[in-house]
């Protein structure tokens, strides 16, 4: 046990090691607060602005619709749905199956869809794709919570006169709320890095997009066309991008923490 232990602390350390000792050099005010500019993957002036507020815009919209339809299954699966229901059991194998799908599934099945709907690689494409992506995360991890709401809790509101939709929203989702919020951030973090599910759905672009309809850049693909390159200073400013990424998904994890010790004082123990 200490070994395995030790064994993961120690490739977490090395993962994050590499990218700061390689990436550290290259970070500046200029990779962050710019875009690229003319001959960025030559090595010459720009940043990464573009991608850093691409990967905003396509994880936040994609979290927010995939919430939309994670948390009504959520609650149908645990409020609505019969005890030992056959429809349940479906739906919770069916998001299982679509969690060990691959993101290179998703971006394919996003790309088919997309030309189906005669829409251009976008971030609205990209969004549609990254939300099919993480629904089955949401929605798996907000069903495993709200199971563990008391059936007191329920059956005491039920019993007081609430319909079951004022018991869920009111009783049921303020009790599990602390892990709801987790499932959503954890659910964005997956979403927020990564690539193969928008490579063909995304597209990229060197501007910040001004409507859904225009192409997007995101870390995870910045990170790959710089690493594709054979010019050593963008190499390095890949493991800078790659630093960046890393941050935004500790601050998502270390907000989830944060959050949830706030909420945990209006969880009945």
């Amino acid at each position: 046990m200490i070994g395995a232990t030790l064994l993961i602390a120690l490739t977490l350390l090395s993962i994050v090691g590499t990218i700061v000792i390689k990436g550290l050099p290259a970070m500046s005010l200029d990779m962050v607060l710019k875009t690229p500019r003319g001959g960025f993957y030559l090595g010459k002036e720009g940043g990464i602005l573009n991608a850093i507020l691409g990967s905003l815009f396509l994880t936040g919209g994609s979290t927010l619709l995939a919430l939309g339809l994670s948390l009504p299954v959520a609650l149908y699966l645990n409020l609505y749905a019969r005890k030992g229901s056959p429809t349940a059991h479906l739906v919770r194998l069916a998001l299982d199956l679509l969690w060990g799908v691959p993101s290179i599934v998703y971006g394919a099945f996003g790309f088919t869809l997309m030309i189906a709907m005669g829409m251009k690689a976008s971030l609205l494409a990209g969004i549609i794709t990254v939300t099919l992506l993480i629904i089955p995360i949401m929605a798996r991890a907000m069903d495993e919570v709200i199971s563990m709401v008391p059936t007191e809790l329920v059956e005491a509101s039920l019993s007081l006169g609430a319909t079951r939709l004022e018991t869920a929203l009111r009783v049921v989702v303020r009790q599990a709320f602390p892990g709801l919020l987790s499932a959503v951030l954890i659910a964005a973090g997956r979403g927020v890095g990564d690539a193969a599910s928008v490579l063909f759905t995304a597209g990229f672009s060197d501007a910040v997009p001004s409507s859904l309809l225009d192409p997007v850049a995101t870390l995870p693909l910045a990170i790959f066309f710089q690493l594709g390159t054979p010019f050593p200073e963008v190499q390095q400013r890949a493991y800078a991008s790659a630093m960046i990424l890393t941050i935004l998904i500790l601050l998502l994890s270390g907000s989830a923490r944060w959050i949830s010790r706030r909420w945990i004082r209006h969880v009945v123990k």
